[in-house]
């Protein structure tokens, strides 16, 4: 996999997918971000910070709970995602939240200086996972905690498809080890791995529910890491490719609607030393 390549791809693919995301994705990441927030335990006054942050669906409720005395640092890869970020902070007035662009195996803030680092289902499109919880601790002072949560295994997504759908199509290189990170123990050993302590992940199986075809390929190919691809699709191209698509959940179909199966991980780690 050609790092900058990645980067480059998921720099560009949010850009295009932001303004779907929330539609899309909002519900059907709750259980996820809910498993996330409840892990961290924010607590009034903690300084936060948050990596691959998008539109700010757990920016926003993270800044609720460490409330004006406290701060939420969002950050990610997309400069329209930041932007729409920062928009709604400037609407909702929400003047303990900080939006910057930033790589998340780079970020450039102070070393030690949060109590918190949430990333809530980014990680999978690093390069380097471990190079990136190496920087949420770094940017933990001692005693800081990371929670993560990421896709599970890729037999227990029913949407799993898409990738392979869209790949036949076009070299997308959209995130040839999206599933990894969902595999078996590998998440926690990731943490392990970039210096983290008293480590431990969940499980926790959900229902991706989608009310009609047209939301089910929506959130699919346009609110979600392939739509870079899909917006280089000609129209015939795009109608077979959601055909393909729907086929492959058909399963799960509930008259118009679709209850897709999905599992997410969640992990969780200290910065008990220094360096």
């Amino acid at each position: 996999m050609d790092a900058r390549l990645q980067r480059r791809v998921q720099r560009y693919g949010w850009d295009k997918a932001a303004a779907s995301y929330e539609s899309y994705w909002q519900r059907q990441l709750a259980p996820a971000q809910d498993r996330l927030l409840d892990r961290a335990a924010l607590q009034p006054g903690e300084r936060v910070i948050e990596v691959a942050a998008g539109t700010g669906l757990v920016t926003f409720r993270a800044a609720t709970l460490v409330g004006p005395t406290g701060s939420v640092t969002a950050t990610d890869i997309s400069e329209t995602m930041v932007a729409r970020l920062s928009a709604e902070a400037a609407r909702r007035r929400a003047a303990n939240v900080t939006a910057m662009r930033m790589d998340a195996e780079a970020l450039n803030v102070p070393e030690a200086s949060f109590d918190a680092a949430i990333c809530a289902l980014g990680l999978m499109y690093v390069p380097d996972a471990v190079a990136a919880m190496a920087a949420m601790r770094r940017a933990l002072r001692q005693d800081g905690r990371a929670v993560v949560a990421v896709w599970g295994a890729r037999s227990r997504c029913g949407w799993a498809e898409i990738f392979p759908i869209v790949d036949s199509r076009v070299q997308s290189d959209v995130c040839p080890l999206f599933f990894q990170l969902g595999t078996g123990d590998r998440l926690k050993a990731v943490l392990e791995e970039a210096g983290f302590e008293d480590v431990s992940s969940g499980r926790i199986p959900s229902v991706l529910r989608y009310e009609s075809p047209e939301d089910a390929c929506g959130a699919a190919f346009e609110g979600g890491p392939v739509a870079l691809a899909y917006s280089r699709f000609d129209e015939a191209t795009r109608a077979a490719a959601r055909v393909e698509y729907l086929a492959s959940i058909e399963s799960w179909r509930n008259g118009r609607a679709y209850d897709v199966p999905g599992e997410f991980v969640v992990a969780r780690g200290e910065r008990r030393h220094g360096p």
